[in-house]
């Protein structure tokens, strides 16, 4: 028996994961532009290979994380511990680029959410952080404030994170748009496993190596033509 919240928190799901949502994501590459430019990605198949290693090694496994943790600190009420979350999740960007992504679409997030979907347990994440917050602590303190389970709401966040990515990848490579759903299908099984993954992750077990993803934020800084803002 399917319980009367449960399709009141998928439309939520839905409408806050949509490229629709007024959080601005299509305006960042997340060091894409970069990686086109100096040949890295000229392909579906290069596409895919970068991306997959974003999800597993880099700021996917990461950003997961830190929204799963989000999602259990506004679910027990524990301030203390959503405010560590929120910390760490600043402190781990390796760019000015990717702090910018992260904190403009994180503020977004919550404004947005703060004025079409309020709820009382939204209110720990402003007394408990008065700092810019991260996107992927935003979408955890959220969903957690529904009601929408933890599993769920990390497979839809790193789900909003990889189709953003191939976006940006479609306009900049250029890939056709059934290109760029064959990206998607080929993430899929990469997707599943690192939202499982990073469910399982301490706090303390946080870390990545998809160096060439992080270099391609500093460089795009710098970058002479640039579409995106990061």
């Amino acid at each position: 028996m399917v319980e009367p919240a449960e399709p009141a928190a998928l439309y939520r799901l839905l409408a806050w994961m949509s490229p629709a949502y007024p959080v601005g994501a299509f305006s960042y590459s997340h060091g894409l532009e970069w990686a086109v430019e100096t040949g890295d990605i000229t392909s579906l198949a290069t596409l895919v290979d970068w991306l997959r290693v974003v999800m597993r090694e880099g700021s996917g496994i990461a950003d997961a994380t830190f929204c799963a943790h989000a999602h259990r600190a506004v679910a027990a009420q524990d301030g203390k511990a959503l405010a560590e979350v929120a910390e760490l999740a600043l402190a781990f960007q390796p760019s000015k680029e990717r702090r910018l992504e992260t904190t403009a679409q994180g503020n977004a997030f919550m404004a947005a959410t703060e004025a079409a979907w309020p709820a009382p347990a939204l209110l720990l994440v402003r007394a408990s952080w008065p700092e810019a917050v991260a996107y992927p602590v935003a979408v955890g303190a959220a969903t957690a404030a529904h009601g929408i389970d933890e599993a769920t709401a990390v497979h839809a966040f790193l789900h909003a994170v990889a189709a953003n990515l191939i976006s940006a990848a479609v306009r900049l490579v250029p890939l056709g748009q059934t290109d760029g759903q064959r990206a998607l299908a080929a993430l899929e099984p990469v997707v599943t496993e690192t939202a499982a993954a990073a469910r399982r992750l301490a706090l303390d077990d946080i870390g990545g190596h998809a160096l060439r993803s992080d270099i391609a934020s500093m460089r795009h800084e710098t970058q002479y033509t640039r579409l995106f803002r990061s």
